[in-house]
């Protein structure tokens, strides 16, 4: 016998898209340990982008003029691109991420500084610290994968969803 107005099937509504993410990724890796993902992704994330940021940037005269050159590169498109998505989604955590993306830059110029000073080249260890990553978080992810959402899935909305848990636990609203 069918009870009424009780739907077990029933699919959970969402007022914001990203809610709808993060009930993805909570579906297929919520069980899993989040400070490895935290840790893998955050690999990935700082080696992807240092893998950007290294990507020759035409000298345009313009710039050169008005000695700008030095502070515009391909990394900055990324932040820009990343940023302007996640404050689509969701502004406050955008900010968060934000913050992370100014500590994650901090250390990519002190990469550029040790190369300089004969050091290992920021390519090769952003290469060895994007497979680490990567890798670290294929295995982590189809080890507890349960879900529908994919491994890119995980990649592009992974870090505003390990900040929307961080933003749980303090009980603040993004």
């Amino acid at each position: 016998m069918k009870k009424k107005g009780i739907d077990i099937n029933k699919k959970p509504e969402f007022s914001r898209p990203v809610e709808k993410h993060f009930y993805e990724l909570d579906q297929t890796y919520g069980n899993g340990n989040l400070i490895v993902y935290a840790i893998f992704l955050f690999l990935s994330f700082f080696a992807i982008m240092g893998l950007i940021w290294m990507i020759p940037f035409p000298q345009l005269d313009f710039l050169v003029k008005m000695n700008a050159h030095t502070f515009l590169n391909w990394g900055s498109f990324f932040i820009a691109i990343v940023i302007y998505c996640y404050l689509k989604l969701a502004p406050t955590l955008s900010y968060a991420v934000l913050f992370t993306i100014g500590i994650m830059s901090y250390f990519i110029v002190q990469l550029e500084y040790v190369e300089r000073d004969g050091g290992p080249t920021v390519i090769l260890v952003c290469s060895i610290l994007a497979i680490i990553g990567l890798i670290g978080l294929f295995f982590m992810s189809t080890k507890w994968k349960k879900g529908t959402a994919s491994f890119l899935n995980l990649l592009t909305i992974g870090p505003i969803w390990l900040w929307s848990k961080v933003f749980d636990k303090l009980k603040w609203k993004y």
